[in-house]
């Protein structure tokens, strides 16, 4: 434990308990407890990222598996068809279907289905529990991370206090930078907890005006003088969760603002259509656009566009499962110093 913060606890203790030893075991302990955050951190991405794959993996079995059953459906069909003209015979100009052989290879089919759907439900069973193992997990790691992140900011609040009139323009800038890695770290832990909890929240469903809710986070984020936020009068009223639906627009309003933040008249639009099956959104920005070769895989875990030391590259990996919980589709159209539009749709019933 660090010297400065072993001086500020001691202020608060009886003289008797100041130099025992029971104190400094304490101290040990908790200087054990933090001393491996660092590799907690990696762990809980390695495990995050580890989700992201193989719900990924277990989707293409699922896909591979319902194409199965149709392909055996198909064939059940025409084994049908088949065994109406090979199967039978003609007595007397009329048609004769072999029944027994029919009844047969309709019931290899229906085991076969019953096989396919037993396999498809061991592994969406065993699926979930590997989710929710994972996201426990992420909770458990992201929880031990955040008190040693707060003791850090504490010990680097108090050393600024105690020697900032002794302390140079670069030991000024140090200590800012060591805030804004602290800060980061937390917003990263932050990220992967939503990320890991977004699809399994409980959450009161409301009659959501999205017009309303925009106004709201424009309320809450900041917003440059030199960027304006246009948002269409179409927008429609939802009857779904509040916080997902906050989550999903923030962060791409968030990003289309970082994308202007050198534009002169930067702007930022949010649109919608009406689709037979539900809504297609549209936020688009006319900042400086996303390279083509950075647009491979940009909605996963971790992808950062570009070093910003504020970013954490959860943002759009978040966006990314909050639609695929509502059953929908995001892309986006970008080219270099023309901006970007993100695309996504969201069904009708939630």
């Amino acid at each position: 434990m660090h010297s400065l913060l072993k001086r500020q606890i001691k202020k608060h203790l009886p003289e008797e308990l100041v130099n025992g030893q029971v104190l400094e075991s304490f101290f040990a302990a908790i200087s054990k407890s933090y001393s491996d955050f660092d590799e907690k951190l990696k762990m809980i991405q390695r495990a995050t990222v580890l989700s992201s794959e193989e719900l990924y993996e277990a989707n293409l079995r699922l896909n591979q598996e319902t194409e199965s059953q149709r392909k055996v459906l198909k064939a059940l069909s025409r084994a049908v068809a088949s065994m109406q003209h090979e199967g039978g015979n003609r007595e007397n100009g009329e048609f004769k279907l072999d029944h027994q052989k029919l009844v047969e290879d309709i019931e290899k089919q229906a085991h076969r289905l019953v096989e396919i759907t037993e396999e498809k439900d061991i592994l969406l069973k065993n699926l979930e529990q590997q989710n929710e193992s994972l996201n426990n997990y992420a909770h458990m790691v992201s929880h031990d991370l955040k008190s040693p992140i707060r003791n850090v900011h504490s010990l680097v609040s108090w050393v600024f206090e105690d020697g900032k009139e002794n302390f140079n323009e670069q030991s000024n800038q140090n200590i800012d930078l060591i805030f804004q890695n602290l800060t980061k770290m937390d917003s990263l832990i932050d990220g992967i907890l939503r990320h890991s909890s977004i699809d399994s929240l409980q959450e009161q469903p409301v009659v959501l005006d999205l017009y309303d809710l925009l106004d709201e986070i424009e309320q809450t984020i900041y917003v440059p003088e030199n960027i304006t936020i246009k948002k269409s009068k179409n927008l429609p009223k939802l009857f779904t969760g509040k916080y997902r639906m906050e989550q999903l627009f923030k962060n791409l309003i968030t990003n289309a603002i970082t994308a202007c933040g050198d534009k002169t008249d930067g702007c930022v639009g949010i649109d919608v259509q009406k689709e037979k099956d539900g809504w297609l959104f549209t936020v688009t920005d006319n900042g400086k656009g996303i390279p083509k070769h950075l647009q491979v895989g940009i909605f996963d875990m971790f992808k950062k566009l570009e070093n910003n030391s504020s970013a954490t590259g959860i943002g759009l990996a978040l966006v990314k499962k909050i639609i695929n919980y509502y059953k929908g589709d995001i892309w986006l159209s970008s080219s270099e110093e023309r901006g970007t539009t993100f695309f996504f749709t969201i069904k009708k019933e939630l």
